[in-house]
């Protein structure tokens, strides 16, 4: 699909957003101002994430995607895994090796997206409307079920398969409609309005927005549904604000976009390490500032030539990036030596 820059820009806002929401988790405890920026910012930012990559999903279903999905997604994975395990060891964390099907931190988003390619081979035979209906119940029901949790990454798998399956139903022409004058003053409304709410109400657990838990866990196994259903309401509208507000021009930062698997794999590396290290705290609004600048600076050097080429070999198992590096060395001193 040929790239677009309304949908790169979404996506260096959407990883920014990933990078800065891990950085800051830490100062939400006890902090009402820092748990209304984390909470709102998790609404609808691993849903439009989610949203944005069933939207780029449509060749799904073929033998070969399928083959090459399953290279680009759990190859990583596993090697991720594995990498993960050691570095946590390595900096003191004292997490184990829990098994290939025990995602560690961020990349369940792999194990699951491969999940959701699959259930697409079903779910595209079923008219849109009724199979983004029944994915939003399985979502719903899976709660329910409180050994349907982290193993696997099932709960999320099924939780936000609906965003994924909407994003696939959907066209360059849909999502545009959003980008009227209208609907940004309406949005601008309800992303307000869902700050204020956050901030007036009392804390909730983010595992109703994160999908890993079940209903009992979170402390309403009866209710538990309706809540869910009331956070898909939620997630949707704040999806379609956001994004109606994202511009379609082309910026120099716009490629980042297109390089959002490496930074998604490889922050969790510095925000580990700085959570471990304990290296910052939030005492102000600089102290917030200084968080976002140093994600920002995360998002833009894990997009840089030099990571990505030391890293697609693990990352899309291809030395395509190293092959390149070694022909221009190579023909320059060639160059040189004539």
């Amino acid at each position: 699909m040929k790239r677009d820059a309304f949908f790169d820009n979404a996506k260096v806002v959407l990883i920014f957003l990933v990078v800065f929401g891990h950085m800051i988790q830490p100062f939400t405890d006890g902090s009402k101002p820092m748990y209304t920026l984390y909470t709102w910012i998790y609404t609808f930012h691993m849903p439009a994430f989610i949203f944005l990559a069933g939207f780029f999903a449509k060749g799904s279903g073929e033998k070969d995607y399928l083959i090459q999905l399953a290279k680009k997604l759990i190859l990583p994975y596993l090697i991720f895994q594995l990498v993960y395990t050691g570095y946590y060891f390595f900096i003191g964390k004292g997490e184990g090796f829990d098994g290939i099907f025990y995602p560690h931190w961020s990349l369940w988003f792999l194990f699951s997206l491969f999940c959701w390619h699959i259930l697409l081979y079903w779910f595209k035979k079923i008219p849109p409307i009724l199979g983004v209906a029944i994915a939003v119940q399985i979502g719903v029901l899976v709660g329910y079920f409180t050994d349907i949790g982290h193993h696997f990454s099932l709960s999320r798998t099924f939780v936000f398969f609906p965003f994924f399956l909407a994003g696939y139903w959907l066209t360059k022409e849909h999502v545009h409609k959003w980008r009227t004058r209208r609907v940004r003053e309406i949005s601008m409304v309800i992303m307000a309005a869902a700050a204020g709410v956050i901030a007036v109400l009392p804390e909730i657990n983010s595992g109703w927005l994160l999908g890993s838990k079940s209903y009992e866990v979170l402390g309403s196994p009866e209710m538990g549904g309706l809540f869910r259903l009331a956070v898909y309401a939620l997630a949707g509208i704040m999806v379609v604000s956001v994004l109606s507000w994202i511009p379609n021009t082309q910026y120099k930062i716009t490629y980042l976009g297109g390089k959002t698997l490496y930074v998604y794999l490889l922050h969790g590396f510095f925000i580990q390490f700085f959570r471990q290290a304990d290296l910052f705290k939030v005492d102000n609004l600089f102290d917030v500032i200084g968080l976002a600048i140093i994600s920002a600076a995360i998002v833009y050097l894990l997009s840089s030539s030099l990571i990505r080429t030391l890293t697609q070999p693990f990352i899309e198992g291809r030395i395509q990036l190293i092959k390149r590096w070694w022909q221009r060395t190579f023909d320059k001193d060639s160059t040189l030596q004539s």
